[in-house]
């Protein structure tokens, strides 16, 4: 991999022959597990500038019309978390000469405050490029990690390291984009609204309730369901491009409407996300009794075998990614293909010596006529994939000059841990990448272009609901990582009677396992909240994920516990999951600070007010300077006197932790009784009970929040 320096340049085809098609990722650790940022670019032409503001891709704007830009989300990545962005260079408008990836930070928070900073460059196969490590952010609140840029036919790399003091609506402006921010008062207006009706909102989000989400003209698309189905989520208003910003007059510079039409004010991109507001009420069904259910497109009831199970999940899901641009666009996009016409394929047969093999799926995508072709191999329920039948499908893809193998199961991919380990011939010139998506995975980007990114028409939207309720059926086998693995019952007797030994392999099966279930209710929850929910990775730089997960082994056999954080976008803390082996008991808690200014009774008082509707038994701490604590009780017996949760001694009070107990289930499984669901019932039990009445960091975006463009 090149390892660059601030200023340095380099060309991506001196790097790898299967450049047209990028991933760039910035990454950064935090060591409170809080930090965060997001990720923005900006397309430049001869002039350094935009050519209009609809050049700018950002979390209100995150996808390109061309599918040239794709802001793909963060995902967990060593100690801490890195942003994505697709880019398909061929689908660069010829008049863009630089391409500028930045990050910014919001509430009052520097990336000097943030640790391995750091941006990478992967090509089609997969395979990073080059990588720029930031020592010296500073004091700045954005970032220009990078820039791509064209120099003849070719496209070239620049480390640039470059911050601003002013933040993303700063940055955007030098660029040449027109930013309609009353950040301020937007702000204030969230804060106005959270003291109201934050919790009633919240609520709706965390129900899975469809949202109505604003257009910047102040217009909103509610999809209409069809006869005797649910209701759909609304669908953002399409704008036209001058709506976007459009071209610029060439003497005044000033955006134009359509022609023949009187010049309109251009909307202009707004760096506060857009609020999310409560749909009308849903037309009543027109079913005799609620026996009656509603016909489906993708029926589940005749589904009787593993096989059939493994054909119907793969026909769906490939069929809908042809049929919806934009969720086939989401999925593939993170794998390097091209933005381009996509088409499915199923029960096709490819030569392998004397027996043809016959993947479960192909996905081609066309653009500028190249192919993309990319081989399927899917598992439903428990079964786990093959290695060498996976290893003969990358042998096909490299003979015939496919691009990628993808597989999908229920099992949840691990850094530095592949579900399947393959040879790859190094003499081959053409490179093969091996990508992996859990169900639970395309569930969760199905949920997040619906309820957060938009799509196109309500059409579109219907098919995507159809999936999600088809993928969330008890009989489509497609219910994500639901098995703890066969160390897990004498790991936990080992706990019990006490003769579990550090260094036993069975404790780092559980381990991972246990890694494999935060993120899956990571994704779920992100999902239904249509937000980032990110497994939290506390800062050491330069650990190896194996090195870490060995850490926790030992920390299970010597204490009996199994311990995660989990960080959700707006959340005033880091939300702490804890299982007792010893116990048998689930904790989680967040721990929320104490106010900068006034008195402790009020913070007392006001703490208990917000908590009105949360759980009687919620545990509240006090949390005090110094080794002791504080004083503590349930909600129930805090109610009438919040005065106890002051501490007798007069010590300085730094915040208060709220904690839920539940019994955890005992069995390996997802069956009701099981683990895996007592600690998903958990983890949203505590949001939906307790996270969503406290209030959110100062100077933070709403976490109720959408964008206010729609995808492309």
């Amino acid at each position: 991999m090149y390892e660059m320096v601030k200023g340095a340049n380099v060309g991506l085809a001196t790097l790898s022959d299967n450049v047209d098609a990028v991933i760039v990722s910035l990454g950064w650790a935090s060591p409170t597990g809080e930090g965060d940022a997001d990720v923005s670019v900006l397309l430049l032409d001869a002039s350094g500038k935009v050519r209009s503001d609809a050049d700018f891709y950002f979390y209100n704007h995150p996808v390109a019309a061309d599918g040239s830009v794709h802001l793909l989300g963060k995902q967990p990545a060593g100690e801490g978390s890195e942003d994505r962005i697709g880019f398909d260079l061929t689908a660069v408008p010829a008049g863009i000469e630089r391409v500028v990836i930045a990050a910014s930070r919001y509430g009052g928070a520097r990336f000097g405050e943030l640790e391995d900073l750091r941006v990478t460059l992967a090509d089609g196969s997969g395979e990073e490029l080059l990588r720029f490590s930031i020592d010296d952010a500073g004091s700045v609140s954005a970032f220009i990690f990078g820039e791509l840029y064209r120099r003849g036919e070719e496209w070239k790399f620049r480390a640039v390291g470059q911050g601003y003091d002013n933040g993303l609506a700063g940055l955007a402006t030098d660029f040449g984009v027109d930013i309609d921010d009353a950040d301020d008062a937007a702000d204030a207006a969230d804060g106005a609204d959270d003291a109201d009706g934050a919790e009633g909102a919240d609520a709706g989000a965390a129900s899975g309730a469809p949202v109505a989400v604003e257009d910047t003209a102040g217009s909103t698309v509610e999809a209409e369901s069809p006869a005797g189905g649910e209701p759909l989520p609304a669908v953002p208003a399409p704008r036209r491009p001058e709506e976007q910003g459009g071209a610029r007059d060439a003497v005044g510079g000033e955006p134009q409407g359509a022609a023949g039409s009187e010049p309109r004010k251009a909307a202009r991109p707004r760096t506060a996300r857009r609020k999310v507001t409560l749909p009308k009420t849903a037309r009543a069904s027109l079913a005799e009794n609620e026996s009656w259910r509603p016909a489906r497109l993708f029926p589940v009831s005749a589904l009787k075998s593993d096989r059939d199970r493994e054909t119907r999940a793969t026909s769906v899901l490939l069929s809908v990614m042809a049929q919806v641009p934009e969720f086939g666009r989401r999925l593939t996009a993170g794998f390097g293909a091209p933005a381009g016409r996509m088409e499915t394929f199923t029960e096709v047969s490819l030569p392998h010596g004397d027996t043809p093999r016959r993947p479960d799926g192909v996905l081609r995508v066309e653009r500028a006529g190249k192919l993309w072709t990319a081989l399927v191999e899917t598992k439903t329920n428990g079964n786990a994939l093959r290695a060498e039948q996976v290893q003969a499908y990358m042998d096909i893809a490299a003979r015939r000059g496919y691009e990628a193998v993808v597989t999908l199961s229920n099992d949840v991919a691990l850094e530095g841990s592949p579900l399947v380990d393959v040879k790859t011939d190094g003499r081959r010139k053409h490179k093969v990448a091996l990508w992996h998506l859990s169900w639970a995975e395309v569930a969760h980007q199905a949920q997040m272009l619906i309820r957060h990114e938009g799509v196109g028409n309500s059409a579109h939207a219907w098919l995507l609901q159809e999936l999600l309720h088809y993928l969330q059926h008890e009989n489509s086998g497609c219910h994500g990582f639901q098995n703890m693995g066969a160390a897990w019952v004498p790991v936990r007797k080992g706990i019990d009677d006490e003769t579990l030994c550090q260094g036993d392999p069975r404790t780092l099966e559980v381990v991972e396992s246990w890694e494999r279930l935060i993120r899956q209710v990571c994704l779920g929850l992100g999902g239904e909240l249509g937000q980032k929910v990110l497994p939290v990775r506390r800062a050491r730089r330069g650990t190896d994920p194996g090195v870490r997960r060995a850490r926790m082994a030992d920390e299970l056999c010597r204490d009996g516990r199994l311990h995660a954080e989990v960080l959700i976008e707006g959340a005033p803390g880091v939300l702490t999951v804890a299982a007792d082996l010893r116990t048998g008991k689930l904790r989680t808690s967040i721990e929320v600070p104490a106010p900068e200014q006034g008195y402790p009774l009020n913070w007392a008082k006001r703490l208990v007010r917000r908590l009105a509707e949360a759980p009687a038994d919620l545990h509240v701490e006090t949390l005090v300077e110094g080794e002791g604590g504080g004083p503590r009780g349930t909600l129930e017996r805090l109610r009438p006197e919040p005065a106890d949760l002051l501490p007798k001694n007069g010590a300085r009070i730094t915040g208060f932790r709220l904690s839920l107990f539940k019994s955890m289930g005992s069995s390996r499984g997802n069956a009701e009784t099981g683990f895996i669901r007592s600690v998903d019932d958990a983890v949203h039990r505590f949001h939906d009970g307790v996270v969503v009445h406290l209030d959110r960091p100062a100077g933070r975006r709403s976490a109720a929040a959408a964008p206010a463009v729609a995808a492309g």
